[in-house]
C-alpha cells in the first residue's frame, strides 16, 4: 500500500513520513520544495503543488492512501481552493482513503476561521472516499518560533501568553494519522479531536522550555491591538485577525484533556517537557550561540 503525504516538510508531515518509513510502509512525501528536507532512505520525495492539479494527480498516482494537510491561509481565496483541488486530484488518481488535518472545532463557528474549515472538511467528507478528520488543538511546535527571539537574548515575545490550552505534540498527531491510514476499515468515516496530556499556557511552555535549556528566559506579552496590527501587517486578512482575536479572548476552547491519543496508541500522549527535550536543539543555549 503506497500511502502519499501531502505537506511532507512540515511538522507534522515530515514525522508522519518517517514513521510510515519506520513501519517498512511505502511512502511517498509530496512537496513543493523536494530538496528542502532530508528524508529517511527508501521515502520516495515527488514535487507537488496544490495550484497545480496535474501535479498533485501525478504526485497521488498509485497511492491507496492520502494524507492532506494545506497551508492555504485562511481568506486567501474566496473557498479553500487546495483542499478542494486535492480531493478532486485525489480522486482522479484513484486514491480511495483520506485522511485530513483539520482544526480543533472542525468548523463549527460561523467566523471566517469556521466558514473556510467547514468548506475544507466537506471537500473531503462528500469526496465519496473513506476518510478520517484530525482536528488537534494547540501545537507544542508552536514554540519554535520563539527560537529567534531565544538567539538574540532572554526576553520572549508571545502574544496571548496567559490562554490555556492542551497543547499536543506533533509526533503524535502523525502517530495517530499512521493509524488511520494503515489499520482503518475501508468503511472508515471519523472525526477526532486530539489534544495533549496537560492543560498549559504558553507562559508555562515558556517557563519549561526555560528549565530545560538552563536560560533565564523572561515573557512579554504585547498589548492585543500590537498583536492585531503586526498580524494585518504580515498580510493576514483582517476578517480573520478578527476572529482570531475573539477566538482567543472567548474562554477555554481547546483547553480541555481529550482521551483520544491514548485509545488509538494505546498509550498517553507526550508531555510539552518530552516535546522540549526532544527539540532542545533548535533553541540556542546562550543569546547569539546559534
Amino acid at each position: 500500500m503506497m500511502i502519499a503525504v501531502t505537506g511532507g516538510t512540515g511538522h507534522v508531515g515530515q514525522e508522519l513520513v518517517a514513521q510510515l518509513a519506520g513501519s517498512g510502509a511505502a511512502v511517498r512525501a509530496v512537496t513543493r520544495r523536494p530538496g528542502a528536507v532530508a528524508f529517511p532512505a527508501g521515502v520516495e520525495v515527488v514535487k507537488g503543488d496544490f495550484d497545480d492539479r496535474a501535479s498533485l494527480i501525478a504526485a497521488f498516482r498509485d497511492a491507496e492512501g492520502l494524507f492532506l494537510m494545506s497551508a492555504q491561509p485562511i481568506g486567501s481565496a474566496q473557498h479553500p481552493t487546495h483542499d478542494l483541488g486535492a480531493v478532486e486530484a485525489a480522486i482522479a488518481a484513484g486514491v480511495t482513503r483520506v485522511v485530513k488535518l483539520s482544526v480543533l472545532d472542525g468548523g463549527a463557528t460561523e467566523d471566517p476561521i469556521g466558514i473556510w474549515h467547514r468548506e475544507a472538511e466537506a471537500a473531503v467528507t462528500g469526496s465519496g472516499l473513506d476518510w478520517t478528520l484530525l482536528r488537534p488543538g494547540r501545537f507544542m511546535s508552536n514554540a519554535l518560533a520563539w527560537a529567534p527571539l531565544i538567539a538574540r537574548g532572554d526576553t520572549v515575545t508571545i502574544p496571548f501568553a496567559f490562554r490555556p490550552t492542551a497543547p499536543i505534540d506533533p509526533a503524535d498527531i502523525a502517530a495517530v494519522a499512521a493509524a488511520a491510514l494503515t489499520q482503518g476499515s475501508h468503511d472508515h468515516h471519523t472525526a477526532s479531536q486530539l489534544s495533549g496530556p496537560e492543560v498549559l499556557t504558553p507562559a508555562d511552555e515558556l517557563r519549561i522550555l526555560a528549565g530545560i535549556l538552563h536560560r533565564d528566559l523572561r515573557l512579554l506579552e504585547p498589548p492585543i491591538e500590537t498583536t492585531r496590527s503586526g498580524m494585518i501587517a504580515a498580510g493576514m486578512a483582517e476578517p480573520v485577525v478578527d476572529a482570531i482575536v475573539a477566538r482567543a479572548l472567548a474562554g477555554q476552547d481547546g483547553a480541555e484533556v481529550l482521551p483520544t491519543v491514548e485509545q488509538v496508541l494505546g498509550r498517553r500522549p507526550a508531555t510539552f517537557s518530552q516535546w522540549a527535550r526532544n527539540h532542545a536543539a533548535a533553541f540556542p543555549p546562550e543569546p547569539g550561540a546559534f
